[in-house]
C-alpha cells in the first residue's frame, strides 16, 4: 500500500535525526526527500538512515520534483518563514520544530497562508507530552489547589553549544523560553495578556546577545506568570523542564522538573485563629503516554492531519506562546509592559 504521508524533510542537522527515526518507523510515511542548503548534510542524513531518496538544496525544486504533501521543517529559525509559506504554497501539510517564526509578523503570514490554502502548519511542542507535566495540569483542573493566582519557572542551565544560538540577539527567549512558556499557557489553561520583561547578559556569558531575561505575565485566567532564566549560568543547574510553583486559593503545586508534582493543600481541619495553617500532602495519579516528547507530540500531528481537524499545537494556537516571546524582547527593548492584544494588532502582515 502506498505511503499515505510523502514527506520532504528540510533541514538535515543533528535534530533532524530525531523527526527521520519517527517518520521511518510509520507504516504510512515515506521520506521522499532530504533538503539542505548544504547538499552534503542531506547525502549524508541518507546514508546515515539508509535512505534511498534524493537529496535537493531547494525544497521547491524537491517537492516538485518528488511529489510530496507534507514537509517537516527543522531548519534554523530564521528559514521557517519561508519554509513554511513555501511548502503550503505547492500544497504541503508542514510540521516544524519551533519557533513558529522569528517575527510576529511572519508568524501572522503563516496563519494567513494556512487559512488561504487549507493546510496544516503544526509546531513541536515537545515538553506538552510529559506525563509529569500532563499530571500537574490535571491537579489544576480537578480543583486541587483552587483557582492558581500565581506561577513561576525558574530555568538556569549554562549549556555551551556553540553555533548559530551563540550569535542570537535573544538566544534564551527566542529558542528556549518558548518550552517554558507553553508550558505556563497548558498548565493554566489560559493565555498572555500583558508582558514586562529585562533581558539582560550577565558577566562571564559565552553568549553574544542577551542569555538570561526576567519575565512577569498576566494571564487571561487572572493569574500572574513569573519566569527567571538564565542559558549561561554554571553551577546547580535546574531541570530542562524548569523547576515550578502554582500558588491557588487552597494550596500549591511544585515540581522540580525531575521526580513528579505533588500539591501542599489547606488540611481539612478546623484551623481557625492559627498562624500558619497545617497542610497536607496530594501526589497526582501520573498516566501514562503512549508517546512521549518528540513522539508524543507527532502523533497528536499526524492523528490531527488523519481527523481533519487542528493539531494541540496548531499555529493558531502556538502564536500566543510566540506572542509571550517576542513580547517579551519588545518589552526589554522598550523598557515598559506591553499588552499583547495591542503588539499583535501592530504587526499583522501587509496583505
Amino acid at each position: 500500500m502506498a505511503a499515505s504521508f510523502k514527506i520532504a524533510v528540510a533541514g538535515c542537522g543533528g535534530m533532524a535525526n530525531t523527526w527521520v527515526n519517527y517518520a521511518m518507523e510509520r507504516p504510512d510515511a515515506e521520506i521522499v526527500a532530504l533538503v539542505d542548503i548544504k547538499l552534503e548534510f542531506a547525502k549524508a542524513m541518507a546514508q546515515r538512515h539508509g535512505l534511498a531518496c534524493p537529496a535537493f538544496t531547494d525544497l521547491r525544486e524537491a517537492i516538485q520534483a518528488t511529489g510530496a504533501n507534507l514537509v517537516f521543517d527543522i531548519t534554523i529559525p530564521a528559514s521557517h518563514y519561508q519554509i513554511a509559506t513555501t511548502a503550503m504554497l505547492l500544497g504541503c501539510d508542514v510540521f516544524a520544530e519551533k519557533p513558529l517564526s522569528e517575527t510576529l509578523t511572519h508568524c501572522q503570514d503563516v496563519i494567513r497562508v494556512a487559512n488561504q490554502t487549507g493546510k496544516t502548519h503544526a509546531v513541536m511542542q515537545n515538553r506538552r507530552y510529559d506525563p509529569r507535566i500532563r499530571a500537574l495540569r490535571s491537579m489544576i483542573e480537578n480543583d486541587v489547589i483552587g483557582q492558581p493566582g500565581y506561577v513561576g519557572a525558574d530555568f538556569f542551565l549554562g549549556p555551551h553549544f556553540g553555533g548559530f544560538r551563540e550569535a542570537m540577539e535573544s538566544p534564551l527567549l527566542i529558542d528556549m523560553a518558548i518550552h517554558t512558556f507553553d508550558q505556563a499557557r497548558l498548565i493554566l489553561g489560559a493565555d498572555p495578556i500583558s508582558v514586562y520583561c529585562q533581558e539582560f547578559n550577565p558577566v562571564g556569558s559565552w553568549y553574544a546577545g542577551q542569555a538570561a531575561a526576567i519575565c512577569i505575565f498576566e494571564m487571561s485566567d487572572g493569574s500572574v506568570f513569573c519566569y527567571r532564566g538564565s542559558w549561561c549560568a554554571e553551577g546547580a543547574p535546574t531541570s530542562w523542564e524548569a523547576t515550578w510553583r502554582v500558588n491557588g486559593v487552597k494550596g500549591t503545586i511544585v515540581w522540580d522538573g525531575d521526580g513528579n508534582p505533588y500539591a501542599e493543600v489547606v488540611a481539612p481541619i478546623d484551623q481557625q485563629g492559627k498562624f500558619i495553617r497545617d497542610y497536607v500532602r496530594v501526589d497526582p495519579e501520573i498516566l501514562p503516554l503512549v508517546s512521549t516528547f518528540h513522539d508524543g507530540c507527532l502523533d497528536e500531528m499526524f492523528a490531527a492531519l488523519s481527523e481533519g481537524r487542528r493539531a494541540e499545537t496548531d499555529c493558531r494556537d502556538n502564536i500566543q506562546s510566540m506572542a509571550m516571546v517576542l513580547g517579551a524582547i519588545e518589552s526589554s527593548r522598550q523598557g515598559r509592559k506591553i499588552v499583547i492584544s495591542e503588539l499583535l494588532a501592530s504587526n499583522k502582515p501587509n496583505l
